[in-house]
């Protein structure tokens, strides 16, 4: 039996003292103080970890100022804060052992947009994409662009001075702030263009803004001295750029520039102004490929000086993931591989701007430079290609930002992490700089992968470590100070794009002590009881305290007290690497609706798989061997006995503190949609490890009754189907419903299909029924005629029309269907933990399907879930006997057929609209593209509706403690889209997603077959 996990982490008697004091005295937003809240802001996307005392999450500037003006009290001078948004960063910048301030969630809005300037207004955690999004009708971008762009928050951005593709000429997020509002730590605000006015006599505001310009002009050429002139100018107290002479010989100051790139030491960003740039009128991209990574970094500057807007990079390493990879189906045809050559890295060059002629010639003249190079073999370029639509610039732009965390989906212990990654030089000096860098890898015989923004001097560069083994930690720390002395060398920066967080430590012996003194008093006056994110860039002068280090707590250190034996086998949650791809603020987008419709970091791939990490650590410091609890669970029979032994345990011990408790509330808002085990660069597949935890979870605790119905439907749903018309008549009375949500937890229960499936079929004028022998007795030619249908529970007994279309589809395409007999699936069994019996009925049904697979005949399934579930959890369970035989989806078999069928087929002018399921469209990332291919055979328009979950998920949606959830994932994504086009002409793939729409619209949408069937006349 799995024991109690009693060990609290409580917070603080004075931290919650003074999170009390704050709520009373009208704190508006969210507090959270739970062992799992906390933890899900210990990680960032760096290696750190640093668990917080609290999470406070502000709805608004007032109560950001209650947060200071409370924090300010003597009595609370121990207390401090670091302000957090995407929790992005590489090097840790919002970790602490304070209270995480996390503008995410509430304080996300763009607050105003001014066409005529040119500007926008907007709140700090607003998501870089989300502001495009708000800013594209007006024709405009924000430009400062990253590869975390689509969870990434402009006060993250301002925070760390963001950077990315296109800095050369677009420049840094300081480049294009007009005015920040910040509040300090004693609750004062300031906007920095003085427009509010000037700060109170007495505050922190007031002598930041004093004593900071006095530094800045008292300093000048010392600070001109030290600061390297590269694109990628210094992050953290910008005194540098503080200082504008273009106007005034006296210099202007600007506040703003010193609280760009501060990492949230000085004071909270509430909101910012920001200029914005013109979308350009004509965008191309050359991807040119090269047989070696250094030829591809020395021919960089080439291209810079061919007037390009950015030139990318990225080596094979990088190139040979993506190919493994989701992305690779999207940018396949647009860097394909040269006959006979290696490509061991690529350019990647892109021109744009508002003159379409210009642009045209930029291109032309570089294309007419690589003819030349390539006829005579020079400079190492073996290919290139050119696309000038955005729809491909945008997907190639797609896969090299995943390349981040593709990095750290290396097989093998070793990860590609991020410690020295944004080094900065000279781009000039560039390809020497990496030829001494990798020199320093090999030495030390790393692994590596490099990418970057060879333009602006800056590459990423992440050596594989096992940071779980102690020497290799070591080595990390040894590398780091090698690097610094070797940027130093090649007049560069550490920390050229990414900040310095636990970095820090370099600052002084880059400063020198002189200036150095005066950056720790611009910070002690902005802080001078150093409250805010302590330890970051530097400390007040006069403190004792002490910098944070590279050699401080990172996960490692936890995840090295679970067995190896433990951490491989539960690899889809140990692997997480905190790259944050599953925060997508994109609603279209599948990738976890939970944490999309929550803003809960707990419910996310990220925050799931860090707290089944900590699960682990702590059953092993319990002594519990997981494996062999696991082991035992699956072989242990349930008596009635042992069922009163757990209501009676559950009951007794349900105000009892159990860790478990913590991790099985954010595992329970899992919608099981699979969209992290493909969409996540590391293939976190929280599915999996979360039915191995509520396997045995349910050894201690007793399950609800809606599980037992859930897990065992399968077996329910024939003997239903005997009497259709009396099971639903029952269902549908008032207080049947009402009973079956209040006992069971259960609501919205569908009915039954009628006539059913084997009703309908024993109608038919043709023999659709199963005979093993008869098709056995055929030979192999007359095999090819016959299609087996694969049955499934859902459409068969609730959907059964879809099955009967499919079956009169087949036969006017010429071809003699056969609908195999009911065999369960289960997926739900898996879905909700039941994984004895899940293992029983996957091994019966593939003895089952492993045998008709000897006839040769494609096996097609309709839903998409079940479909999909042969080929993941059954390979789980089941390992190569799941490989012995293949269902394939609709489209899979139609679309390979298409040139065999016959069949006479209708006009129709009318567009189509599809709906896929998201688990298909993220196992099978070509779905869509075959059904559009499909019915234009056909002589059909299909148009793709990018959704993302429609929130039913099996029965997740019928839950009744879901229904909230379930219904506000819909209106994300698919009520909009519905809304907008013909519902009579969109076609649904997922039976649960019909069930949705139906459930909120009224109407009962097509699958894509049965459309398909409306255009075909009997052949």
């Amino acid at each position: 039996m799995l024991p109690s996990l009693p060990q609290r982490y409580d917070v603080d008697t004075l931290v919650s003292q003074y999170l009390d004091e704050l709520q009373a005295q009208g704190f508006r937003g969210d507090i959270e103080q739970t062992y799992a809240s906390r933890l899900a802001v210990a990680t960032d996307n760096s290696v750190y970890q640093q668990l917080p005392q609290a999470v406070v999450l502000p709805k608004d500037n007032q109560d950001v100022q209650l947060i200071g003006r409370i924090g300010s009290q003597e009595k609370y001078a121990t207390i401090t804060f670091s302000p957090r948004g995407g929790g992005t960063g590489t090097n840790g910048q919002s970790l602490t052992k304070g209270i995480v301030v996390d503008m995410s969630r509430h304080m996300n809005k763009v607050l105003e947009v001014n066409e005529a300037e040119g500007w926008v207004r907007v709140q700090s955690g607003v998501v870089k994409d989300q502001l495009n999004d708000a800013v594209r009708p007006y024709g405009f971008f924000f430009s400062p662009d990253l590869s975390t762009s689509n969870r990434a928050t402009i006060g993250g951005m301002v925070n760390t001075d963001a950077s990315g593709q296109g800095s050369l000429k677009y420049g840094k997020t300081s480049d294009h702030v007009l005015s920040l509002q910040a509040v300090f730590a004693d609750g004062s605000m300031y906007e920095t263009d003085g427009s509010q006015g000037q700060p109170e006599l007495g505050s922190f505001a007031l002598h930041a803004y004093q004593m900071t310009e006095q530094i800045c002009r008292e300093n000048r050429a010392a600070i001109e001295a030290k600061f390297p002139p590269l694109n990628r100018f210094l992050t953290g107290y910008d005194l540098k750029n503080a200082l504008s002479f273009t106007e005034d010989e006296h210099g202007v100051f600007d506040l703003g520039r010193v609280l760009c790139g501060a990492e949230g030491s000085l004071a909270f960003i509430t909101e910012a102004k920001l200029n914005l740039t013109p979308i350009p009128k004509a965008r191309s991209l050359v991807n040119i490929k090269y047989n070696s990574f250094d030829s591809a970094l020395r021919s960089a500057p080439l291209m810079v000086q061919a007037q390009a807007l950015s030139v990318e990079t990225v080596d094979s390493k990088v190139l040979n993931l993506a190919k493994q990879d989701i992305v690779w189906h999207t940018v396949s045809d647009l860097i394909t591989d040269v006959p006979g050559k290696e490509m061991q890295g690529i350019n990647i060059v892109e021109f744009a701007g508002q003159d379409t002629n210009e642009v045209t010639q930029q291109v032309q003249a570089l294309v007419a430079q690589l003819d030349k190079q390539l006829e005579t073999e020079d400079g190492g370029i073996i290919g290139f290609q050119v696309c000038h639509d955005l729809d491909s610039i945008n997907k190639i732009y797609n896969m090299r930002k995943k390349a981040v965390g593709l990095l750290g989906g290396a097989k093998g212990r070793a990860k590609p992490i991020a410690f020295a990654e944004d080094t900065c030089v000279p781009p000039e000096n560039l390809a020497d700089f990496i030829v001494e860098f990798r020199a320093l890898l090999d030495e030390k015989q790393l692994n590596y992968g490099m990418f970057g923004h060879v333009d602006a001097g800056v590459l990423h560069v992440r050596p594989a470590l096992d940071l779980c083994d102690p020497e290799q930690e070591k080595m990390m720390h040894q590398v780091s100070d090698e690097v610094v002395k070797l940027v130093a060398k090649y007049g560069g920066l550490m920390w050229g794009e990414h900040g310095k967080g636990y970095r820090s430590e370099y600052g002084p012996e880059f400063f020198g002590e002189q200036l150095f003194t005066q950056l720790r008093r611009v910070k002690a006056a902005f802080d001078p009881l150093n409250k805010m994110n302590p330890g970051k860039i530097c400390t007040p002068i006069e403190s004792q305290d002490e910098l944070v280090k590279v050699s401080d707590t990172k996960r490692a250190f936890y995840d090295r007290q679970i067995p190896v034996t433990v951490r491989d086998s539960f690899r889809q949650a140990m692997e997480c690497n905190g790259n944050g791809l599953c925060f997508n603020y994109d609603v279209n987008s599948p990738m976890c609706p939970s944490m999309k419709i929550t803003a809960d970091r707990r419910h996310s791939p990220k925050g799931r798989a860090g707290l089944v990490r900590e699960w682990l650590r702590q059953l092993t410091a319990s002594g519990v061997d997981i494996l062999d609890l696991e082991e035992t669970a699956l072989h242990q029979s349930t008596s009635i006995k042992t069922m009163i032994d757990r209501i009676r345990h559950s009951l007794n011990k349900k105000d009892e503190y159990d860790f478990s408790h913590e991790v099985f509330e954010a595992l329970n808002g899992c919608l099981a949609c699979k969209a992290c085990a493909s969409q996540c660069p590391i293939n976190v597949d929280v599915p999996s490890f979360r039915a191995r935890f509520l396997n045995v979870y349910y050894t201690r605790y007793q399950r609800p009754a809606k599980d037992y119905l859930v897990g065992n439907i399968e077996s329910l749903l024939p003997l239903m189907a005997t009497a259709p018309k009396v099971v639903n008549g029952i269902l549908a009375m008032r207080w049947v419903q009402s009973l079956t949500k209040k006992t069971i937890g259960y609501i919205d229960t569908p009915l039954l299909s009628v006539p059913t499936l084997k009703q309908a079929l024993s109608d038919q004028l043709w023999d659709s029924r199963f005979s093993l022998s008869q098709l056995q007795s055929l030979s192999d030619e007359k095999r090819k005629d016959y299609l087996l249908i694969v049955q499934d529970p859902f459409t068969t007994y609730y959907d059964a029309d879809v099955v009967y279309d499919f079956v009169d589809l087949a036969v006017k395409l010429g071809k003699k269907p056969v609908v195999l007999p009911f065999k369960p699936n289960g997926k739900a069994q898996h879905i909700k933990g039941f994984l004895k019996q899940f293992a029983q009925t996957a091994t019966s049904t593939a003895e089952f399907l492993t045998q008709i697979a000897d006839l040769k005949i494609p096996m097609v399934g309709v839903d998409p879930a079940t479909v999909l579930c042969y080929r993941d959890e059954y390979r789980e369970v089941l390992g190569e006997k799941a490989q012995s035989f293949e269902v394939l989806s609709v489209h899979e078999w139609l679309q390979p057929n298409l040139s065999s069928f016959k069949y006479s087929a209708k006009a129709d002018s009318s567009p189509w609209y599809l709906f896929s399921h998201c688990t298909e469209k993220t196992k099978l990332p070509n779905s869509e593209k075959q059904w559009g291919a499909i019915f234009s055979h056909f002589g059909a328009t299909l148009t793709s509706i990018p959704v993302g979950c429609c929130g039913m998920a099996g029965t997740f949606g019928h839950e009744a403690d879901k229904f909230e959830m379930s219904q506000g994932i819909y209106q994300l994504s698919w009520q909009p889209n519905l809304n907008r086009l013909d519902k009579e002409r969109c076609l649904v793939t997922g039976y649960s997603c019909r069930s949705q729409v139906k459930r909120f619209e009224g109407i009962k949408p097509k699958h894509p077959l049965q459309a398909l069937l409306s255009l075909l006349d009997e052949y």
